[in-house]
C-alpha cells in the first residue's frame, strides 16, 4: 500500500513536500536517538546548507536499509544563516498524519546517500511497511554479549524504566566498561555487594560519574553533558549470589587486559 494512500495530503502537495532522510553524520541512527529524546525537531532545524526551502517537510527517520519511522510533516516557515555559514530553521509540527508519527514506519529502499529528496521524484516508492500499536521506543534489551549503548539512550532506557532491560539487569551483578568515545579511554568497573548492574547504572545517570574519582573529575570539570561521550558495554556477569571477592577479582583482571590503568580511567 502506497503512503498516499493513508496521507492524501502528500499527493495533493507533493510539489510542495521535501523528503527528509533523517539520518545522522556520524552514524545512521543519530536522528533516532534525537527522536526518543524529544529533541528530533530541534535537531532537525539545524542543515549545513539550505535543504528545506519548500513548504512543508516530510520526515523519515532511519530504522534500517529500507524501513523509515515517520516523524512529522513539518511546516517551513523561515531561516538564518549563522556566522558558520550553516542555516537554522524555524519549523512547526503540523497535526497532518499526527496519529502515526512513531508508529508507522515505511518502507523506500534509498540507493544512495542523498537524504533531501523532492517527494514527487519518489512518492511512489513510499509504501507502508507497517503501523504499529504503539509508538517507537528503545529496543527491547539486546543480550548481554550485544549491549553496547550510548548514556544519553541508557538514560531514557532509566526515565522510561524501560522493563526488557531493567527486569534482566536488576538481577545480575557483574564487570562493564565505559568508553569515552571523545578520546577512547577506557574505563572498567563493576557492580557488586546490594548493587546489580542496575542500580549501579542508575548512579552514572543520576550524576554523570558514579562517583569513580578520574570520571568525577572529568565531570566537574566539563559538567554533566560531557557524559554523553560515554558509552556502556559489559564484560561479564554474575549471579546475585556470587562473592564480592570473586567479582572485584575479575574486575581487576579486565583491567589488567585492557591496560585501563595504564591508558584508561581506573585509578586502582
Amino acid at each position: 500500500m502506497n503512503v498516499a494512500t493513508i496521507m492524501p495530503f502528500l499527493v495533493e502537495n507533493k510539489e510542495k513536500i521535501k523528503l527528509h532522510l533523517a539520518t545522522g553524520l556520524a552514524k545512521n541512527d543519530e536522528a533516532y536517538y534525537e527522536y526518543l529524546k524529544g529533541k528530533f525537531k530541534k535537531w532537525q532545524e539545524g542543515q549545513h546548507k539550505k535543504n528545506f526551502e519548500r513548504n512543508y517537510i516530510l520526515s523519515l527517520i532511519y530504522l534500517n536499509k529500507s524501513e523509515w519511522l515517520f516523524a512529522g510533516i513539518y511546516s517551513s516557515l523561515g531561516v538564518e544563516k549563522l556566522e558558520d555559514d550553516s542555516y537554522m530553521y524555524e519549523t512547526e509540527l503540523s497535526d497532518i498524519g499526527e496519529e502515526l508519527i512513531g508508529k508507522l514506519v515505511i518502507n523506500y529502499n534509498r540507493t544512495d546517500r542523498q537524504s533531501y529528496r523532492y517527494l514527487e521524484n519518489c512518492i511512489d516508492e513510499l509504501t507502508v511497511c507497517e503501523i504499529k500499536r504503539e509508538k517507537y521506543t528503545v529496543s527491547p534489551f539486546p543480550g548481554f554479549n550485544n549491549v553496547f549503548i550510548e548514556f544519553d539512550l541508557l538514560k531514557i532506557i532509566f526515565q522510561e524504566q524501560e522493563n526488557t532491560w531493567k527486569s534482566i539487569l536488576e538481577k545480575v551483578k557483574g564487570v562493564y566498561l565505559i568508553s569515552d568515545k571523545s578520546n577512547g579511554k577506557l574505563y572498567v568497573g563493576s557492580a557488586y555487594g546490594g548493587d546489580a548492574i542496575w542500580q549501579r547504572w542508575n548512579n552514572y545517570i543520576e550524576n554523570g560519574h558514579g562517583n569513580n574519582k578520574s570520571l568525577r573529575e572529568k565531570i566537574q570539570k566539563n559538567g554533566y553533558e560531557y557524559a554523553s561521550n560515554f558509552n556502556f558495554s559489559i564484560l561479564e556477569i554474575f549471579g546475585l549470589n556470587v562473592t564480592d571477592s570473586e567479582i572485584i577479582d575479575k574486575e581487576s583482571f579486565w583491567k589488567e587486559k585492557l591496560m585501563t590503568r595504564e591508558y584508561g580511567y581506573n585509578k586502582n
